[in-house]
């Protein structure tokens, strides 16, 4: 068995990053991948359903948040213990969240199921598409509570600098995934034709088997798990300490897919095409910005061990490697999709409509990409010193302050392209404040733990 240790804290940073980061990227690319696959799969059923997808993306993407959220919330607290070499507080921390976020997500999916149909109504849904996501949304719902858990145990996973094996968990449920969807999705045997549903339940499948693995794993090889019963005032401790970093980031996440969810509306009055269409682009866009996830999700547990540790310098390391890396990508990004931008949107559906717009959004949005990852490192290392209120500001100003109120302006000279143009700008002017409010923060926080240490190791 192997036991955490704050292996963040020394060696080489721009090692540690490469190290943490492939084997992330390897999951979550896998991870996007297959929702781009299940995007393809429901393009080959009809509009109608690919358009119930688009509807369902953001109100699932804020479920999702409370996952990321709980995960940021754990992940910070476990690094900085770990940093601190206080093992017993980490594994009372890590399995602390994972009851604690069973109780959330099941009273949130239980009021999630009572909501579908009024949420898709104001959110510009017809009766066609509501009675396709009633049955989807009910099967999803029922499986969050399992989902999330399974997330945020990860999230604990990767805190100890360990993140082959929760890749190696987001892989084996993609391939499951993947290999369920065309036979729950279009029939096989005496497996029914079951369409939408069918999706939905193959995700199911999927996520439940990292629930099972992140269970087994963080007990016998991490041991990060622990079944002595905790004292009340100390159970209460490690919820208010996750949730003082995982409320915030939460909220943070949550930002988007309910800014998200007021720009899918706008679209709706252009039609179910257009909605289809952007999310169609918004499916595309995921999977290129896997490199962003999967660096910000490894940057949050290397700053929490470091900010333990006092050691300003790795960290401002770190942050200026990730910020010449996503400029980089990005502008790699943005070339890549407008070679392609006709040829993508093309393998989802053969409507003229819905492939304009997404070709649309690829010519204009990717220009922003590389801002985009800025704020979403810069995001996850405020999370990471445990100081998440300056993610939630940002991300505020990002969604609602920048991007709805240009988007609403620039949609009454441009259209659906304003709408597009609206989000490139709210990137990079978000970029720009992250980066800033992050070296900062960075050297606040490390003064108030220790005297800065001076790296001398090679990056």
């Amino acid at each position: 068995m192997n036991t955490a240790e704050a292996r963040l804290a020394h060696g080489p940073v721009g090692r540690h990053l490469v190290n943490m980061t492939a084997p992330v990227l390897l999951g979550i690319f896998m991870m996007m991948l297959q929702g781009f696959i299940d995007a393809w799969f429901i393009g080959r059923v009809g509009v109608s359903e690919l358009a119930a997808l688009s509807f369902a993306f953001p109100v699932l993407m804020v479920v999702s948040s409370v996952a990321i959220g709980l995960g940021a919330g754990t992940s910070s607290v476990v690094a900085r213990a770990l940093g601190a070499n206080n093992h017993r507080r980490a594994r009372r921390l890590a399995t602390d969240s994972l009851l604690l976020t069973f109780g959330i997500t099941a009273v949130i999916c239980a009021v999630g199921v009572f909501t579908i149909e009024p949420l898709f109504r104001l959110l510009g849904a017809t009766d066609e598409i509501i009675a396709l996501l009633i049955s989807y949304m009910t099967i999803l719902y029922i499986g969050v509570p399992f989902v999330v858990v399974g997330m945020v145990g990860m999230a604990s996973m990767r805190a100890t600098g360990d993140t082959r094996l929760p890749s190696a968990l987001m892989m084996l449920a993609s391939i499951i995934n993947i290999v369920c969807d065309p036979i729950l999705i279009f029939g096989f045997g005496p497996v029914p034709a079951l369409g939408l549903d069918g999706a939905a339940i193959a995700a199911l499948i999927a996520r439940g088997s990292i629930f099972l693995g992140m269970l087994y794993l963080m007990r016998t090889r991490l041991r990060m798990l622990t079944f002595n019963k905790p004292k009340i005032t100390e159970l209460k401790k490690s919820w208010s300490d996750i949730l003082h970093v995982g409320m915030p980031a939460a909220a943070t996440n949550a930002i988007i897919p309910i800014a998200l969810g007021v720009i899918t509306a706008m679209l709706a009055q252009y039609g179910p095409e257009a909605v289809a269409g952007f999310g169609v682009a918004t499916r595309i866009e995921s999977l290129m910005l896997v490199l962003f996830y999967a660096v910000s999700a490894i940057i949050g547990p290397f700053v929490g061990q470091n900010i333990s540790a006092g050691k300003s310098d790795r960290i401002f390391t770190a942050l200026r490697l990730c910020r010449t890396f996503c400029l980089t990508a990005g502008l790699a990004m943005a070339v890549l999709l407008a070679a392609f931008s006709t040829a993508l949107p093309a393998l989802f559906s053969d409507s003229p409509t819905v492939n304009e717009v997404a070709t649309l959004f690829l010519w204009i949005a990717p220009i922003s990409y590389g801002a985009y990852g800025i704020v979403m490192v810069m995001n996850a290392s405020f999370n990471g010193m445990g100081k998440p209120m300056p993610a939630v500001v940002i991300s505020m100003l990002r969604m609602v302050a920048i991007y709805l109120p240009i988007a609403l302006i620039a949609r009454e000279f441009f259209e659906v392209a304003g709408i597009f143009a609206a989000y490139a700008i709210a990137n990079i002017i978000s970029a720009v404040i992250a980066y800033a409010w992050a070296k900062q923060s960075v050297q606040a926080q490390c003064d108030k733990h220790a005297p800065p240490v001076l790296v001398t190791e090679t990056v």
